[in-house]
C-alpha cells in the first residue's frame, strides 16, 4: 500500500486547452477517494495521469515515496478497471484474472494459488471456465476487480467502473466494491459523475469543475458545509435549491428577503456565520435543501414568519418519499457547471420563477395545483457571495 500525492498537478493539450490546473491532493494509505464531477471536468485526466496513461504538463506525482511522473504504467505498481471492463474475449475467466502473473512469469502454483483465492473473494469460483459473453454485467465487473486484486498493487485506479450497469445492479456493485476495498485494504482512486456513488461509496470525497479542485472532504461534510455555490448544486440528490435574497437587519431581528417574501433568521443563523454581518442589506445566494421543507400538515408548528406561500406544480411519489416541486416568486441562482446547462438553457432558467423541491412523507395529502404555506428550517440554511460564489461563514 501506498499513499499518492498531486502537487500542483496540471494537463494542458497542444490546443491550448487546460484540462486539470494546478491540482493539490492527497489520497492516503489504504483510503478509498472519489473524484466526482460534470462530464469533461477532468476528473478521467486526472485518473490517467496517476496511471501514467496521460502525461502530466507540470506538477509533481508521488506514490509512495517514488516520484512517478517519467515512470511508465507497468513501473507504477498500479491496478486500473475500465469503465468498459476490458477482459479478453477468447479467454476464460481463470485466465483473465490471471494474465498479469502470467505476464510477470509467476510459477504456475502460485497463479492458480492467487486466483482461487481472489475467486474466494469475488464469489466466481464457479465461473472459472467461463468466457466473457456467458457472464452477466456484475459477474464480468467483478472479473475485472479481480484481474486488479490478483496483482496485490500499491493504489487501485477506477475509471466510471459502473456506469454500464442497470441502475438496480449498479446499488449492488456500490456495495460489494466498498466491501472489497475494505477487505483488501488498498488505496483506492475512483472516479464518476454519479454523486450518488460518490457519497455512498468514499471515504473522502474530490469534487472538481472545469479542471480546478472546488472541494475536498468527507461525503457529510461537503452535504453539510459546501465550500461554494458549484458544490452545494452538485453533491445532494435531489439539489440545494439555490435563489436569490437580501439580508435585512431590522433593530436586533435578522430578515431574508426571497422576492415578496421575507423569513425570518435565527439568531444562531449569524452566531454560527458571523459572515454575514458584511452582507447586510446586499443580495446573496440563499440555499435550501429539500428535507428543510416541513410537510404543510406541520407547518402550522413553526411561526409564520419562517414559512413561505408557494403553488404545488407536480409531484413525484416514489413510495419512501414523496418529492414535491413549488413555483416560488423569486429569482434563482443557477450553477451551469453543476447542471451541466448550456448558456441558453442556463439564460432561461434565471428569467423564470425558481422551481423548489422538498422532501415529504409518502403519506402527505399535497397535491399538484394546491396553494399552501411551507415551513422552512431557516437555521439549516446555506448563504454564499453572489459574486465569488463561496459560502459566507467567517
Amino acid at each position: 500500500m501506498a499513499d499518492v500525492v498531486l502537487e500542483n498537478i496540471n494537463k494542458e493539450y497542444e490546443n491550448g486547452f487546460k484540462a486539470v490546473s494546478d491540482l493539490n491532493l492527497r489520497i492516503n494509505e489504504a483510503e478509498f477517494l472519489v473524484m466526482v464531477g460534470p462530464s469533461g471536468c477532468g476528473k478521467s485526466t486526472t485518473l490517467r495521469m496517476i496511471a501514467g496513461l496521460e502525461k502530466i504538463s507540470a506538477g509533481t506525482l508521488r506514490i509512495g515515496d517514488r516520484v512517478v511522473n517519467d515512470l511508465p504504467p507497468k513501473d507504477r505498481d498500479i491496478a486500473m478497471v475500465f469503465q468498459n471492463y476490458a477482459l479478453y474475449p477468447h479467454m476464460t475467466v481463470f485466465d483473465n484474472i490471471a494474465f498479469s502473473l502470467k505476464l510477470a512469469q509467476r510459477p504456475r502454483a502460485e497463479i492458480r494459488q492467487r486466483v482461487a483465492e481472489t475467486a474466494r473473494i469475488l464469489e466466481l469460483e464457479s465461473q472459472l471456465d467461463k468466457r466473457p459473453a456467458q457472464l452477466s454485467g456484475g459477474q464480468r465487473q467483478r472479473v475485472a476487480m479481480g484481474r486488479a486484486i490478483v496483482r496485490r498493487p500499491k493504489v487501485f485506479l477506477l475509471d466510471e467502473p459502473l456506469s454500464n450497469l442497470d441502475a438496480k445492479l449498479r446499488v449492488q456493485m456500490r456495495a460489494e466494491i466498498t466491501g472489497l476495498q475494505r477487505d483488501v485494504g488498498v488505496t483506492t482512486f475512483y472516479v464518476t459523475h454519479d454523486q450518488v456513488e460518490a457519497m455512498t461509496m468514499a471515504d473522502r470525497v474530490a469534487v472538481i469543475s472545469q479542471g480546478v479542485l472546488q472541494q475536498v472532504d468527507t461525503p457529510m461534510k461537503l452535504f453539510n458545509e459546501p465550500d461554494n455555490i458549484f458544490v452545494a448544486a452538485f453533491i445532494g440528490s435531489p439539489s440545494m435549491n439555490l435563489m436569490e435574497g437580501v439580508l435585512r437587519r431590522e433593530g436586533a431581528a435578522l430578515r431574508v428577503e426571497l422576492g415578496r417574501q421575507v423569513l425570518a433568521v435565527p439568531d444562531s443563523v449569524l452566531h454560527a456565520r458571523p459572515g454575514l454581518a458584511g452582507y447586510f442589506d446586499r443580495p446573496v445566494a440563499v440555499g435550501v435543501r429539500p428535507k428543510d421543507f416541513e410537510d404543510p400538515s406541520i407547518a402550522s408548528e413553526h411561526p409564520a414568519d419562517q414559512r413561505v406561500r408557494a403553488t404545488v406544480t407536480h409531484i413525484e411519489a416514489l413510495g419512501y418519499e414523496t418529492i414535491v416541486y413549488f413555483a416560488l416568486e423569486v429569482t434563482p441562482v443557477i450553477s451551469r457547471e453543476a447542471l451541466e446547462l448550456s448558456e441558453e438553457e442556463a439564460g432561461a432558467a434565471q428569467r423564470s420563477s425558481t422551481r423548489v423541491h422538498a422532501r415529504f412523507n409518502p403519506t402527505t395529502a399535497v397535491r399538484a395545483g394546491d396553494s399552501l404555506e411551507v415551513a422552512v428550517t431557516v437555521e439549516n440554511a446555506h448563504f454564499f457571495d453572489l459574486d465569488t460564489g463561496l459560502a459566507i461563514r467567517d
